[in-house]
């Protein structure tokens, strides 16, 4: 496919172009000079380089005028930092019918197919972070070197609801076999986009050669020579292409079930493309990913994909409502009211991330050396995984200390308590806590659904008391919830803001409201499920009611995730707030009682069955549903949670919501968080009347 350079931009004239640049270079060695392209969006590090339209026509002429001096080889390289990170996402979002899905398709294999054509050797010199398209670019070419400080490289596209379409699907399982082609296109996307190290790079054959990063170009340009003159013969994977690559379908079929439940159009593509591969025609499976893009870019799930991933780059990294960050104050020490699990993880996230001394308060000295020990074991785990130097371990340890007295938080910025959810005692922390800081320092909370409002009213100072929720596991999560209560102040909330950017984490602002917004909507729709069981569903139908949506888990394995006492506690919460929609179930009530924390039971071979137990002592109604109409209650009492949220006011938007329900309980990027997936199934107009994001938004324009 040809098109000019005005046409490129009539499809997508806001692109941000990618210029490719071609020069010549001498290399020793070689009689010919070397065609040298480099790629570039001449922004930072920070706006990697992207192919829109425009860029892969500056690609394809770079290409051309590199041919033309028939040099001894091609070489193309990225910026600093940065090869390339694949297709701008805005075109596909822009695109209005299927007709420009195929021109993004087919001008994408055909610049890149120049380079797999070419008589001339081609090599991608990967000198930084490569994904998506601009590691195809790199497949693309004959032979590929790595740097060895590439801070990140994948194949993300079916973690955001799409497939490798320009040739991935293709060229990764017959360049290094279908198996490990399954584990970094399916395995590590469906794995919240798990990215390589240039090691495991390496030792894939994604990458030919490991050089380091502080004479990478030059040590390439070297290899390069010796390749070209016979020196150095490169080998490649014998590809098995029969019951191995049936057993790599096979696994792959099964991750995307256990991962998508089938509910994810760009995953199920790329099943039948990697089983397409097997007959490596380039041809014929570079047309069939064009048009799988075409029929992928006109879908309402990958364009709820592409809303989520805007959430997640961009929206969490401007949190809506956070106050100016110049009113932030310093933190240099932080306090951690409680030694338990939950508090550990937390004081080891701080140190980590902050680096400023943290102490451990609890009860009595046994719990708060157990907590010190876990921070120290963590930070040998680390040590012992090479994540961290001996010396930065040993640092990290000396900031972590426990005390028995709360005297120990005087000098302390930032207080944040995790004790037993209940008003009474954390008031009393608050209480005993604002006795030895200053009047500036901050207490926060990570309550889970009490209001901050009536933990701070009794205090001195209640305007410096913020919500700070985090999600378990702390290290992993990346969600945090800073709560505004009646009484705080901007200064305490801007430094609530900068202290979770500190920590790495994503901020949501959420109005003081029970159970906030994650476990608000969570308890709702666990409430419906447990709710259509005691009225006679069987587990099993209930369990799998969900299964279409493609949740991270389903609701009784949630259940069990969260613990049954917890589960039972915020439901308490939440019908004390608002009886009239959530129940306590009173099958609960017994299940805690029994000291039961699961409905199944596994055997051996691993088949799962509900505990005798726990159906002994549940009572069943008489009128049970069928998994779809559990599936529509569930959903129908979502939409009306929301709208009743945002009309109080809880999150600034729609998008809010579904930002935390992504970051905080792993809902799927295809489904949009919850929202646009209310919308496109007609639930959102059918309870509250509208939908709750215009048309367009996360979906394909009318």
């Amino acid at each position: 496919m040809t098109i000019t350079a005005e046409e490129a931009k009539a499809i997508f004239p806001d692109e941000v172009v990618t210029v490719a640049k071609t020069r010549l270079i001498s290399v020793p060695g070689l009689d010919k000079p070397v065609a040298f392209i480099t790629i570039d969006n001449g922004l930072d590090h920070t706006r990697p380089s992207t192919f829109g339209p425009q860029s892969l026509v500056s690609l394809s002429a770079a290409f051309d005028e590199a041919y033309a001096a028939q040099p001894a080889a091609i070489a193309v390289t990225g910026k600093p930092f940065i090869f390339a990170v694949g297709a701008d996402l805005t075109a596909v979002e822009k695109a209005s019918d299927r007709s420009q899905g195929v021109t993004i398709g087919q001008l994408g294999h055909d610049v890149f197919k120049k380079f797999t054509d070419s008589d001339i050797p081609t090599f991608a010199f990967v000198n930084g972070a490569v994904m998506g398209g601009g590691l195809e670019l790199a497949l693309s070419c004959h032979y590929r070197t790595l740097a060895s400080n590439a801070a990140a490289i994948a194949l993300p596209e079916v973690f955001l609801g799409l497939f490798p379409g320009w040739g991935g699907t293709q060229l990764l399982p017959n360049l290094i076999g279908a198996n490990d082609a399954v584990t970094v296109i399916f395995e590590n996307a469906l794995n919240q986009n798990k990215m390589l190290k240039p090691k495991e790079a390496l030792a894939l054959g994604i990458a030919d050669v490991l050089f380091d990063s502080a004479d990478y170009l030059e040590q390439s340009l070297l290899w390069l020579s010796g390749v070209v003159r016979g020196e150095i013969t490169v080998p490649r994977k014998e590809i098995d292409r029969g019951e191995a690559w049936d057993a790599a379908v096979a696994r792959a079929k099964a991750i995307v079930h256990g991962k998508t439940k089938g509910a994810a159009p760009g995953a199920l593509k790329a099943l039948e493309l990697l089983e397409l591969a097997r007959e490596n025609d380039l041809d014929k499976g570079y047309a069939a990913e064009t048009e799988g893009l075409a029929d992928l870019v006109m879908s309402d799930e990958l364009r709820a994909g592409l809303y989520s991933f805007n959430l997640v780059q961009k929206r969490a990294k401007r949190p809506a409502g956070a106050p100016d960050k110049s009113l932030a104050r310093k933190v240099t020490k932080v306090g951690v009211v409680g030694a338990g699990l939950m508090a550990s993880q937390m004081a080891l996230l701080f140190i980590r991330r902050l680096h400023v001394p943290v102490v451990l308060t609890d009860i009595d000295q046994a719990r708060v050396d157990k907590g010190v020990g876990y921070v120290h074991s963590e930070i040998d785990k680390l040590a012992g995984k090479k994540r961290i130097s001996p010396d930065e371990a040993n640092r990290l340890k000396a900031l972590v200390s426990g005390s028995l007295d709360k005297a120990a938080f005087a000098d302390a910025d930032f207080v944040i308590e995790a004790v037993f959810e209940d008003l009474a005692v954390k008031q009393q922390v608050f209480a005993e806590v604002e006795e030895h800081v200053s009047p500036e320092a901050i207490l926060a909370t990570n309550t889970s659904s009490l209001s901050i409002t009536h933990m701070a009213s009794k205090l001195k100072h209640p305007e410096r008391v913020v919500g700070f929720h985090f999600f378990n596991p702390v290290a992993v999560m990346p969600l945090l919830e800073i709560v505004r209560a009646e009484q705080t102040d901007d200064a305490t909330l801007a430094t609530a803001f900068a202290v979770g950017k500190q920590l790495k984490k994503s901020s949501v602002l959420v109005k003081d409201a029970p159970a906030f917004v994650v476990n608000r909507l969570l308890t709702r729709f666990m409430g419906e499920v447990i709710k259509s069981v005691d009225e006679g569903t069987s587990f099993e139908v209930a369990d799998k009611a969900t299964e279409p949506l493609g949740l991270p888990m389903s609701p009784m394995i949630l259940l069990q995730l969260v613990g049954s006492a917890v589960a039972l506690h915020v439901s308490e919460t939440m019908h004390n707030a608002f009886p009239d929609r959530f129940s306590v179930s009173e099958n609960m009530k017994k299940f805690v009682a029994a000291g039961k924390g699961a409905v199944w039971q596994w055997d051996a071979s691993g088949n799962q069955t509900v505990d005798p137990e726990v159906l002994a002592l549940w009572e069943f109604g008489d009128s049970p549903l069928t998994g779809d109409e559990v599936k529509t209650r569930a959903l129908e009492a979502l939409a009306e949670e929301i709208r009743i949220m945002l009309d109080e006011g809880v999150v600034a938007e729609a998008q809010d919501i579904d930002l935390c329900m992504i970051l905080g309980a792993g809902w799927p990027f295809w489904l949009g968080g919850i929202t646009p997936y209310l919308d496109r199934t007609g639930i959102s107009e059918k309870v509250t009347g509208k939908r709750f994001l215009a048309p367009g938004v996360a979906s394909v324009p009318a």
